[in-house]
């Protein structure tokens, strides 16, 4: 993609996004007791924000395909991020339309793996070989 393609872009950033487009054409019926939730206060989510963030993207690259482009947007970017983020078990399951916000979900617990589980991909088979010898 050229270098003023990738710069021209209708939203300066994902407020502007959830704001003026995603907001009034993503029309859905929220609430604090309904089988979908949002938080108005989405940007205090990082699962939140950055599934935004992936829409707005997918969204201003999507809307320069005058053909199907808009379609595929919906069906393979929008539905699929928006129907995770109303899910009542998704990263808004404690807030609500109109409760608002409330910050009662932790990260995923984690414990670091041992050591040289995982490969290093900078390393290369040649160097690991020529190492050992």
């Amino acid at each position: 993609m050229s270098e003023a393609r990738q710069s021209s872009t209708i939203y300066g950033n994902v407020v502007e996004f959830v704001e003026n487009y995603l907001s009034p054409v993503y029309l859905r019926h929220v609430s604090d007791l309904g089988d979908m939730v949002w938080c108005p206060e989405w940007w205090k989510h990082a699962e939140a924000g950055a599934r935004l963030e992936a829409l707005w993207r997918a969204w201003e690259y999507y809307r320069l395909d005058g053909r199907t482009g808009m379609s595929v947007w919906f069906l393979d970017h929008a539905d699929p991020h928006m129907f995770e983020l109303l899910d009542r078990r998704g990263p808004f399951e404690y807030c609500g339309a109109v409760g608002g916000h409330h910050d009662t979900l932790a990260p995923l617990p984690l414990r670091s793996p041992p050591p040289n589980v995982f490969r290093d991909p900078t390393v290369t088979d040649f160097e690991t070989d020529s190492g050992s010898a």
